[in-house]
């Protein structure tokens, strides 16, 4: 082995950058591999078309870390988000829903539809609020590991004395939120149909199911958790794009002492004696530490990274049975305009700097999913558009745009052996379709695109699938069973194995808490191994 170190981390996307930051801050020898030439991982920001850049993959921002903003000094660096004006525009077949610009704002909305459901919001937020206060809360804690002795039962009964303290209410809500689907929750609150899908859009966001599946109330609430600018729950727009926010992570990272190594892709972990001792790299190359950390997902890590006979035969399958694939299709596009919708006639209004949402009710969402199980995607898709220029000018020549499309639903992989390869302009041609129908100027205004499908965020990111989660986002798949119950403390069975990005808890977004809560439980252990050496 040529050179070795404390601690490697596999891949240099976001929480990558976190953990390997608290790792050498706290004096560790520290080295992050990257696999592509840019760092960041899905938190990237591209030129895709002659003086048109924009993120990549990863394109708003809400879940990442107060805590992790302050220690790396981001705010310091330059990061800048803008909040959006309203939160989302939907347009309809004939008018259109404004969700967000304060409580009165939204009230008065949902009023032009159902007098009832204007009333219920009050109440609708508050009790969505209680339980994101209990994510928020639990974020930043290693999740109790089965079968981890007296500890594991003490870290178990504090964070459950956190959700006893709630008001009975707040616990039927919460066990509602984690347990129904999203649809079974909204209708105990709201009537019309518009005015649930509203809500029930997070609900289906890196989620490949319907609104109707049981769990997808949680994502909807997983959606929610975030803040920016010390505002709960809002979403805004980096400026300079997700690359920004990463290209800050790293220059904290060197700061502290971490080496970052680009185009070094990891094609094994080394295990001895049953305890890692370092990693092969594609090339050959051979590096030594005590540690490695994997932000890659589990289902990367354990079915491509680690040898086989390394992992007990129960673990082997269920990680086999770890369920992967979010259903997004992820495209970037240049403009030489902006959308002109019919429902709402005009260019650069607030609503150009919402996210622009095309799911008009439920059942839409519904039959796009069922649509991609049946055939691969749906001809009227589930469609989300953010115009990131219209606040950020670097992004886009002067009188031109960058929008991000973020879709869904489209399958992992197509039925009937059928590839992404071939498919993807007919999916993306879709997408475009679906949009025009309700801004007619805007398939005429594309002058290029970026696209990505579930097999190219597969390829050029890692994401197995495509699951920009990193794994599903079901009960069965969260907290303390993420990714398996028995190593929901981001130790993996391997010793010296640890495991720091979104496939653990909380969970996907950018958010950098397993990243941190990951570095928190290596300098624990290295802690104690020191403890014991002294003795």
């Amino acid at each position: 082995m040529t050179k070795r170190y404390d601690a490697l981390i596999i891949g240099g996307g976001h929480n990558g950058l976190v953990c390997a930051f608290y790792l050498a801050r706290a004096g560790l020898k520290v080295r992050v591999l990257e696999r592509r030439d840019v760092v960041g991982g899905a938190a990237v920001t591209e030129q895709f078309h002659p003086g048109f850049r924009n993120s990549a993959a990863s394109y708003t921002v809400s879940l990442l870390q107060p805590k992790v903003i302050a220690h790396m000094k981001l705010a310091e660096r330059g990061y800048r988000v803008i909040e959006r004006p309203v939160s989302n525009f939907f347009p309809l077949e004939n008018d259109h829903l404004l969700l967000g610009g304060g409580g009165e704002r939204t009230r008065a909305e949902f009023a032009r539809f159902s007098a009832k459901d204007a009333a219920a919001l009050p109440g609708y937020e508050a009790a969505l609020e209680r339980v994101a206060d209990l994510l928020r809360s639990m974020a930043l804690k290693t999740p109790p590991n089965a079968g981890g002795g007296i500890t594991a039962l003490l870290a178990a009964a504090a964070q459950g004395r956190e959700a006893a303290r709630m008001p009975i209410e707040g616990q039927r809500d919460a066990l509602a939120l984690f347990v129904q689907s999203a649809r079974e929750f909204l209708d105990g609150w709201f009537e019309n149909e518009h005015v649930k899908a509203a809500f029930a859009f997070d609900s289906v966001v890196g989620n490949y199911a319907g609104p109707s599946a049981p769990g997808s109330a949680y994502v909807l609430l997983h959606h929610v958790f975030g803040e920016v600018n010390g505002k709960k729950g809002v979403w805004g727009h980096p400026v300079g794009g997700m690359g920004a926010i990463t290209g800050f992570m790293a220059e904290a990272a060197r700061e502290a002492g971490a080496e970052i190594s680009l185009e070094a892709p990891v094609s094994r972990v080394l295990v001895d004696g049953g305890r890692a001792v370092g990693v092969r790299l594609e090339g050959g190359e051979e590096i030594a530490a005590g540690i490695v950390a994997a932000n890659v997902g589990p289902a990367l890590l354990y079915r491509k990274l680690v040898e086989p006979g390394d992992l007990d035969a129960d673990f082997r399958r269920r990680i086999d049975g770890f369920k992967t694939g979010s259903g997004s299709f992820r495209m970037n596009v240049a403009l030489s305009e902006l959308p002109d919708f019919t429902v709402l006639p005009g260019k650069d209004g607030e609503h150009h700097r919402s996210g622009i949402i095309i799911a008009p009710t439920m059942d839409y969402m519904d039959r796009a999913h069922a649509d991609a199980v049946a055939y691969g995607w749906s001809n009227a898709p589930v469609v989300e558009m953010t115009i990131p220029s219209l606040v950020d000018d670097s992004l886009a020549p002067p009188g031109a745009h960058v929008a991000s499309l973020f879709c869904q639903h489209f399958a992992p992989e197509l039925p009937n052996g059928r590839s992404w390869d071939d498919e993807r302009e007919a999916a993306a041609d879709d997408i475009i379709d679906t949009f025009t129908q309700y801004a007619p100027n805007f398939r005429a205004s594309v002058i290029a695109r970026q696209i990505h499908s579930p097999l190219d965020l597969e390829r050029k990111f890692g994401l197995v699938g495509g699951d920009i989660f990193h794994g599903r986002m079901s009960l069965d798949q969260l907290w303390a069973a993420r990714p398996v119950l028995g190593h929901g403390d981001y130790r993996a069975p391997i010793a010296g194995l640890y495991m720091c990005g979104a496939g653990t808890h909380p969970g996907g977004g950018v958010t950098g808490a397993p990243g941190h809560n990951a570095a928190r439980e290596i300098l624990r252990d290295r802690s104690l191994v020191g403890r014991l050496l002294r003795r």
